[in-house]
């Protein structure tokens, strides 16, 4: 067993040097799959920011999930990539990065920004938000863990899609079991319980993850719930009132005498189920 920790969704599964097959378990990819390049040859840093930002990042550290360079000229860059190098530092730290060049093809000069946050989707939306066409950056490659459900897949498509809606307040990830992370937000468009949180929690067996939202009233009181975990995660006002929506509208098509959808479809397809509170020896993600 390697001692390089495991680290959630964003691993890829290991590749056997010496018999070519892949091994079982879940450890970070081989870096020389695809070794990232800014191409940024010939180019000169614009700023005293955009050097240092380059020079933070190095190449072999980094294995990319999902990348866009612009055609035909490539201007720019957009790169989402997992950052091994976080791995050795603080605990708990972001390891996924969101990275943007900016290239001035008159000057052959560069910009270099980027930013790390605890889940893909929170670094598609970054790029999204500074001119990244959502379509080639939403695809992650790789040989990583897949969403468990629908619900997972439409989250995520949430947060890419959320502009500056979520004010970032803080996250953790956890290299080992459990096996998760977590991003605490602001939800500036939510009229009550404004405070929002998005776990994901990866299993390494079914080499598959869930993502899901809670809501609260105050920042308190979500971290008092990360820390317990003794009771199920709060659903967002907007979960129980798309419900109570659906409820009604079954009842006014029975009473017009039309057949309706069974109470239980309704449940299983549009109301994401209740969490459960942690159980002992339970795998868990983000």
């Amino acid at each position: 067993m390697s001692d390089e920790p495991a680290f959630g969704p964003y691993d890829f599964e290991p590749t056997d040097a010496n018999s070519g097959k892949v091994d079982e378990g879940f450890w970070p990819g081989n870096p020389a799959a695809d070794e990232l390049d800014f191409r940024l040859d010939d180019f000169e840093p614009a700023d005293t920011a955009s050097e240092r930002a380059e020079e933070a990042f190095w190449p072999g550290d980094l294995t990319v999930l999902a990348k866009h360079h612009t055609t035909p000229h490539g201007s720019h860059s957009f790169v989402v990539a997992h950052d091994r190098s976080i791995t050795w530092g603080v605990p708990g730290e972001p390891q996924v990065a969101a990275i943007m060049v900016a290239r001035d093809l008159s000057l052959n000069t560069f910009t270099f920004e980027s930013s790390h946050h605890a889940t893909v989707a929170f670094a598609q939306n970054w790029l999204i938000e500074r001119g990244c066409p959502p379509e080639q950056i939403t695809q992650v490659g790789g040989n990583l863990m897949k969403p468990a459900d629908d619900l997972t897949v439409r989250i995520e498509q949430q947060i890419r899609e959320s502009g500056a809606r979520y004010e970032v307040l803080d996250s953790q990830t956890s290299d080992f079991d459990p096996c998760e992370t977590w991003t605490l937000t602001r939800d500036s468009s939510a009229a009550q319980a404004p405070i929002q949180v998005f776990l994901e929690e990866g299993d390494t067996d079914a080499h598959t993850y869930t993502m899901r939202e809670g809501a609260f009233g105050d920042e308190d009181a979500a971290r008092n719930w990360l820390d317990d975990r003794t009771s199920p995660l709060p659903q967002p006002p907007e979960y129980r009132d798309e419900a109570a929506a659906l409820r009604a509208g079954v009842a006014l098509t029975r009473s017009a005498g039309v057949s309706a959808l069974p109470k239980a479809d309704l449940d299983a397809h549009h109301v994401p189920p209740t969490e459960t509170a942690r159980q002992p020896g339970s795998r868990r993600s983000m």
